[in-house]
């Protein structure tokens, strides 16, 4: 496998990540947790394909429940590792359980997390652990950025952005806040995280461009009114659950092909997975 498999780029980069919280964030990170996290996944892909025997097993297959594994890792925190190993299981289990032509419909990541926290008491998200730091922006704007040019989304990365900036713009505006205070709210590594590494996940998103834009800006309006008048500090991840099965009828209202990733010219196509 080459480096042009935007899942191996996307791993690398989410190592990355958790190597500089443990060095410079001094997260309440774990590293049994990050290992359950990461078994948890694996196992269940396995478990899943030695169940479903049209998911022949390659070592492409557990690309994706590692990448999901590494975005549970980086976004979650709990208590327990049992409270981990619900997150990363029934984060896997969500793209056969949840499916619909072929195409799961919950982001795996973001189900697992919204599942440990309705389930469990001992779970959290920490949407400002990266702080507003300006050079964090800068690594998650390149290195992000390469992986959906890579896989073609940049329109939905910027359908959101570019919504969820121009209500939070408005509402600066209205209130007479100082353009300081407009950039420190959108200067966030964990939104700019979601909006390069989640959101984009083309094996759960509308295929057709129009259907990705509207998607995208959907989800940055409920993110707004869940932040700022619901006064949910997690709303992204709320907003991108809910509106997950909204690409069911986008894709019927904007047909369009399904996202699929040549690997190189002397080997099969294979379907791209991913998912933070």
């Amino acid at each position: 496998m080459a480096f042009q498999d935007a899942r191996l780029v996307q791993i690398l980069f989410l190592s990355t990540f958790l190597f500089l919280g443990f060095w410079t964030r001094d997260w309440t990170l774990r590293s049994q947790v990050i290992g359950v996290a990461i078994a948890a996944c694996l196992l269940t892909q396995f478990a899943v394909q030695r169940y479903r025997e049209d998911q022949p097993f390659t070592p492409q297959s557990f690309l994706s429940p590692l990448i999901t594994s590494l975005g549970l890792s980086l976004l979650l925190r709990v208590d327990h590792c049992s409270t981990m190993a619900l997150a990363g299981g029934a984060a896997i289990l969500s793209k056969s359980v949840f499916q619909v032509g072929g195409k799961h419909v919950f982001n795996p990541a973001n189900f697992g997390i919204v599942m440990a926290l309705l389930l469990t008491g001992d779970a959290w998200v920490s949407p400002g652990q990266w702080g507003e730091e300006g050079w964090y922006v800068v690594l998650f704007l390149a290195t992000g950025g390469l992986v959906v040019g890579k896989v073609g989304r940049w329109d939905t990365t910027l359908a959101f952005l570019g919504m969820y900036a121009g209500l939070e713009a408005v509402r600066n505006v209205w209130l007479g806040w100082t353009w300081d205070v407009w950039a420190h709210r959108l200067m966030s590594g964990s939104l700019l995280m979601f909006a390069l590494f989640m959101v984009t996940d083309p094996r759960s998103i509308p295929n057709a461009r129009t259907g990705r834009i509207i998607w995208a800006g959907a989800i940055a309006l409920l993110t707004f009114i869940l932040r700022n008048y619901f006064f949910i500090p997690t709303a992204v991840f709320w907003a991108l659950f809910a509106l997950a099965p909204l690409t069911i009828l986008l894709d019927r209202l904007f047909p369009d092909d399904r996202f699929i990733w040549a690997q190189n010219s002397q080997t099969q196509d294979s379907q791209l997975e991913v998912s933070v």
